[in-house]
């Protein structure tokens, strides 16, 4: 296992790997985003981007198909674009837009499956989410959903966001998303196609917990109409999600009989969608895979 040094100054916050899994980003308190080039054991720091005021919380990598794009949001309550130079021989990497319409931090944000085009969505404290369309002429077009009472700390696109099926009386290809906060809320939303604004399909209370927040949402990849969830609270409760069909009720299943003894920070699936990552407040790492009966079993663990 290779170890990278950050050479940030302070606390990091986010890492991820591109698509082809070459280059890493890294986010932190000390404002900067750096960006390393990796080759089996090997890494190099190729740039260090500025341009946030304040601390960087969260990076999503746009797909291959749209060039080297990379989001990045901050306390400072943007959403900052950069994209790589590919035709100088420095390749050195831009801020080539700014979307700030959000009124507090910017806590989260991914880009949709390329299948809906160069389409980001944002959650930010002020309760809100924001929908941002960028367009080949470089205009963009952003529409805001007020989300949730508290902050948004979660968001996340439906693996088959362009899946047909009918949802609110509506047939045809459905844009959904799912997004959590400190509410204890989880919504599901979905493009209205008459409207061209996002409607609230589904409210799910993910805790019983007074005062605990959504931390993390992930949405499994899949080819079958059943749709899974997995949702991560700062209580240590972790649940799995399920919808047979679209437009059915969502049931709910805990992962474990107890809550991990720690906040559960990140939930991520594996590509083929039948392992969960679980990232907890106890420097673990866990992996868990459904069983014939339905539960969910432990296959395997890293631990600092």
């Amino acid at each position: 296992m290779a170890t990278i040094g950050s050479l940030h100054n302070d606390m990091i916050h986010d890492a991820q790997l591109d698509y082809y899994g070459k280059r890493l980003a890294t986010c932190s308190s000390d404002k900067t985003i750096k960006i390393f080039e990796i080759d089996g054991e090997n890494h190099k720091l190729v740039d260090t981007l500025q341009g946030h005021d304040g601390p960087v919380w969260q990076l999503s990598w746009a797909h291959p198909k749209f060039g080297s794009i990379l989001a990045s949001a901050s306390y400072d309550g943007k959403v900052l674009i950069w994209r790589e130079d590919d035709s100088s021989s420095t390749r050195a990497w831009a801020n080539i837009a700014t979307h700030a319409t959000h009124t507090e931090s910017v806590n989260t944000v991914q880009w949709a499956p390329p299948e809906l085009g160069a389409v980001l969505i944002c959650g930010s404290s002020d309760g809100s989410v924001s929908v941002v369309e960028f367009s080949d002429d470089g205009s963009t077009n952003a529409v805001s959903v007020p989300a949730h009472s508290g902050a948004v700390y979660a968001v996340a696109w439906a693996a088959n966001a362009a899946a047909a099926g009918t949802v609110g009386g509506a047939t045809g290809a459905t844009q959904r998303f799912v997004t959590g906060g400190s509410d204890g809320l989880i919504k599901i939303w979905h493009l209205d196609h008459a409207t061209s604004l996002y409607t609230e399909e589904s409210v799910l209370e993910a805790t019983s917990t007074t005062g605990a927040w959504i931390r993390d949402i992930a949405w499994a990849p899949s080819v079958l109409p059943k749709s899974y969830l997995a949702s991560a609270s700062d209580d240590g409760s972790v649940l799995i999600w399920t919808q047979e069909q679209l437009g059915q009720p969502w049931k709910k299943t805990p992962l474990t009989a107890d809550k991990f003894p720690n906040a559960v920070w990140r939930v991520s699936w594996s590509l083929s969608g039948n392992v969960l990552a679980v990232s907890s407040g106890e420097n673990k790492i866990s992996l868990w895979k459904e069983n014939l009966k339905g539960g969910w079993e432990q296959c395997g663990s890293m631990e600092e």
